[in-house]
């Protein structure tokens, strides 16, 4: 067999080399020939106008400008939800009511032996946990107290601030309005994930200077030895000559590190109470600051905040609780089509509600409350919108919450031995039950629905991989949309039964089953 000076085969060469330029051949020839018979049809008098193309539609079609599309279906959408809105008026009337918003924010301050404005015995002992902790650090700080004891009081004092809204939020002569307790224990479950990132972080930079006086006494007796060996080589005269970018950078560091807060400079009140009411969950010794307040952007944020909750409270007023209500009677009765029927009704509302609610929650207030605060951080959510499985949903929906689940009890986990999976079976065991605390706190019920809603997400989060694995990134997204969007109004009347069953008794299901018996 033959080859050429340079090795190769004779025969492959032959074969590949005319192979190729046939295939560019015939494909420039057919190009061509197509080219003169395009321009042979153009130069006949019958003027021809049709030429080869697919239709719009047509998966092998380059159109891809729906705007008119996308446009009909909102005009579609908002004259739906407008036939629905007028139905709603004409069925059920003007349902809005200031004097019942009143009830259930404070409670019913027009009984004489109600006491005025019960919540502000909880938001005032909410300041009681914060003081307890900064005093508790500050002890440790100084040695004064061991970490094993200081341990058992934080979570002594950690414990009594969570029980205190149930005490209170369940004692007769407060009676608490919903929406006031709904608020409150948010609140408290906020402080509460605060705190116990303040505890760790501390902890955190207390082990650390511990660790490097060890290292200093370990290798030059007593002293800052690290410290003295960088002053030496720093007036050396000669290195410094010698000295590079990289060291001149280190340098520049060592300035700006001169302005920052170091621990235990940040054990104090000011410190605190910057953190209570920063919106962010996770402590830092020094927080990225802006360096204005923008006036105009504040205003606009205030506004929809303001407009916001009185929209959300009349939907709420007009459109939710007829549907809720609407929802008792066949659930109870067990007639399923029609209580499939009722859910998918209450849906759309639910879902223009929890819509609205991020909005106003993640964009607006958490924004008034960053620029007031010149907090720089705004990074409250990403585009969960388009989260391909509930994995991605989790991790999009709220920022805040996801990365204190990361840093304080996630990467611990994984650093503790723990496997993923089972890290991430402990962080979903906790978020469930602070969204059950959440729920049966407020209504004076102890039901599993919402932990169990939180726990059933793990097995949802495999599932909607699995579908979007086999069917794409479509029908992955389409799987997180539904379940958002048939979760929720299914949770809502079956709390709403399990409420009117608990304290009116399962006699009176038809009586609060009517629209008449709603108080809000």
């Amino acid at each position: 067999m033959g080859q050429d000076p340079d090795g190769v085969p004779r025969h492959r060469r032959t074969e590949a080399g005319p192979g190729a330029r046939r295939r560019t051949q015939s494909s420039s020839r057919a190009e061509e020939i197509v080219t003169c018979e395009l321009k042979a049809r153009k130069a006949q008098p019958d003027h021809p106008i049709h030429s080869p193309c697919d239709s719009l539609l047509s998966w092998s079609s380059s159109f891809r400008n729906y705007e008119g599309v996308f446009n009909w279906g909102a005009l579609l959408l908002f004259l739906g939800s407008l036939r629905i809105c007028l139905e709603n008026l004409l069925r059920y009337g003007v349902r809005v009511s200031a004097r019942g918003w009143i009830k259930f924010l404070c409670g019913d301050i027009f009984h004489e032996d109600q006491v005025d404005f019960p919540v502000l015995y909880l938001v005032l002992y909410s300041l009681v946990p914060p003081i307890v902790t900064l005093i508790l650090e500050k002890q440790l700080a100084k040695a004064q107290l061991e970490w094993k004891t200081g341990c058992i009081l934080h979570i002594l004092n950690l414990a009594i601030h969570l029980f205190m809204p149930i005490v209170m939020i369940n004692l007769e002569c407060l009676n608490i309005g919903l929406i006031s307790s709904v608020v409150a224990c948010g609140m408290y479950t906020t402080i509460f994930l605060k705190l116990i990132s303040y505890i760790q972080v501390n902890k955190w930079c207390r082990d650390t200077l511990m660790r490097r006086t060890l290292i200093n006494k370990h290798m030059y007796g007593n002293g800052d030895f690290l410290l003295r060996e960088r002053k030496k080589t720093f007036l050396n005269m000669k290195e410094y000559n010698q000295r590079t970018e990289k060291d001149e950078k280190k340098d520049d560091i060592e300035i700006m590190d001169k302005h920052l807060v170091h621990w235990p400079n940040n054990l104090t009140v000011k410190d605190m109470s910057y953190f209570i009411f920063v919106p962010t969950l996770c402590y830092e010794l020094n927080f990225p600051r802006t360096g204005r307040i923008r006036k105009f952007f504040l205003l606009r944020r205030i506004l929809e905040v303001f407009l916001g909750t009185n929209l959300m409270l009349a939907l709420i007023q007009q459109w939710i609780v007829p549907n809720v209500v609407d929802t008792l009677v066949p659930f109870d009765s067990l007639d399923w089509p029609l209580t499939l029927e009722r859910v998918l009704k209450l849906s759309l509302p639910n879902h223009v509600l929890w819509l609205a609610a991020f909005y106003l929650y993640f964009h607006s207030f958490l924004n008034t409350a960053g620029e007031l605060l010149q907090f720089a951080d705004r990074d409250f959510y990403h585009d969960w919108w388009n989260s391909r499985n509930l994995e991605k949903f989790w991790q999009n929906w709220n920022l805040p919450v996801h990365k204190w689940c990361v840093r304080h009890m996630y990467k611990p986990l994984l650093h503790s031995g723990y496997s993923k999976f089972q890290a991430s079976m402990v962080v979903f065991f906790f978020s469930a039950f602070f969204h059950e605390y959440l729920v049966s706190v407020p209504l004076k019920m102890f039901k599993p629905w919402a932990f169990l809603g939180m726990m059933g997400q793990v097995p949802l989060i495999f599932f909607s991989k699995k579908i979007e694995a086999k069917f794409g990134y479509q029908l992955g997204n389409l799987t997180v949309w539904a379940s958002i969007m048939v979760g929720h109004p299914l949770a809502i009347m079956v709390y709403y039964h399990d409420f009117v069953i608990e304290n009116y008794g399962h006699s009176l299901v038809a009586f609060y089953g009517q629209i008449k018996s709603a108080t809000l």
